[in-house]
């Protein structure tokens, strides 16, 4: 038997129940595997919440790594024993799923299913960040909202491997010393004289602001990039933003926005993943924190990552933690 997160309902935390189900063998096309890890997304929450629709009842999550045990009819390209990872198939938190064999990738030799469950989803959603809706060059200047963040946090350090200079921005003054980490300079985003501060290092406005927060932090973008520069929104946890604007058009700045999805598929998946898997190996983001939480205790890593309550990326594990 598997043991399962459901909701039957949208609400708080609490609406995520522990099941057992029985899952079969899998169907033509599908793969079944044992989950090693789980990883905890900002958008796990919307669907708990409603923000993002899903039909009920159902099971959170959408990225995880693991085993396969079972293959099903016409399925080539994978066999019992592989090791595999998903980052955007819907029902992740389970002890063991079955999944499309389309929506795995897998492992290389040296890469951990705990290393793949915690870094690839966020981690491709950086890559498209830096390769596809700004392709950032050495040189330029990158300021990073939301730099704290699961995704941040990647997306800073992955960014000074580019050769950029990065301008790191946290929501609150006791995750600065995070954001340093991870950042050339470090900004608190209530500072009054935020704008004077990142203009001292970028005098005529910085190449490309990524915004990860949304509607919370708008307001510093437009007056922080320069003429001719882009804003790449790509997170949205404090609502939408960057409604295309007259300003904007005047000044040439670009608003991209995209999901993880839209530019990471099957024609992209291996150059980005082969990428992702070369600054993990390299120990890019060893210095990230990950906070264990078990597979049960579901409820508490959301209200952890809706409270931004962790210093770093939150993942379950099914079965007892003993980290």
């Amino acid at each position: 038997m598997a043991q399962v997160v459901r909701m039957h309902e949208i609400g708080a935390p609490d609406v995520l129940r522990v099941e057992q189900e029985e899952l079969g063998l899998p169907g033509p096309g599908q793969v079944r595997i044992t989950q090693d890890a789980i990883g905890v997304n900002f958008v796990d929450t919307m669907v708990r919440s409603g923000g993002y629709p899903v039909t009920l009842p159902a099971i959170p999550g959408f990225e995880g790594a693991g085993t396969v045990t079972h293959t099903g009819a016409d399925v080539n390209r994978f066999a019992s024993g592989d090791r595999v990872a998903y980052f955007f198939a819907l029902g992740g938190y389970a002890s063991e799923r079955l999944i499309s064999a389309d929506a795995l990738i897998k492992l290389p030799p040296d890469i951990c299913t705990f290393h793949a469950a915690t870094f690839l989803a966020k981690g491709l959603t950086a890559w498209m960040a830096l390769r596809a809706l700004h392709p950032l060059r050495a040189g330029e200047t990158a300021l990073i909202v939301g730099a704290s963040g699961s995704v941040g946090s990647i997306l800073s350090r992955w960014a000074k491997s580019l050769g950029a200079t990065v301008l790191g921005v946290a929501g609150s003054r006791d995750k600065m010393a995070k954001v340093r980490a991870g950042a050339h300079h470090a900004f608190h985003a209530g500072d009054p004289a935020i704008a004077d501060k990142v203009r001292a290092v970028a005098p005529d406005g910085v190449d490309v602001v990524f915004d990860l927060v949304g509607a919370a932090t708008s307001a510093l973008a437009m007056p922080l990039v320069r003429d001719g520069g882009d804003i790449v929104a790509i997170g949205a946890a404090s609502g939408n933003a960057f409604d295309e604007s007259a300003e904007a058009a005047r000044r040439d700045v670009r608003i991209r926005r995209g999901g993880t999805p839209q530019f990471v598929h099957a024609g992209t998946i291996d150059a980005a993943s082969t990428e992702l898997f070369s600054l993990m190996r390299a120990g890019a983001f060893d210095d990230i924190d990950v906070a264990h939480f078990e597979l049960a205790d579901a409820a508490s890593a959301h209200r952890a990552v809706e409270a931004r309550l962790l210093s770093g990326i939150a993942l379950l594990v099914p079965g007892a933690v003993s980290f």
